[in-house]
């Protein structure tokens, strides 16, 4: 897991249970996207929460949490953001 420290003291990380949040302070957890099925039976990721695209449509969710992780990874998760 990738976390972020911001000079002011800002944390940023994807969120996920493997550490204990409330142990860096009190946590603000916001929705960075949604991923949800289309009318057809697939999956889209939706970044537009953190200002990103839709991705998708994957024919399978996991396919559509994979890129939610990535693009969030490499375009929201970052230390000059």
């Amino acid at each position: 897991m990738d976390v972020v420290i911001t000079t002011v003291g800002e944390v940023r990380m994807i969120y996920d249970e493997s550490i204990d949040v409330h142990s860096l302070g009190t946590p603000c957890i916001v929705r960075g996207s949604h991923v949800e099925p289309t009318e057809d039976g697939c999956w889209t990721a939706d970044l537009s929460p953190v200002g990103g695209p839709v991705l998708g449509p994957f024919s399978i969710r996991s396919l559509a949490l994979a890129a939610e992780v990535d693009w969030l990874t490499r375009h929201w998760l970052s230390p000059s953001r």
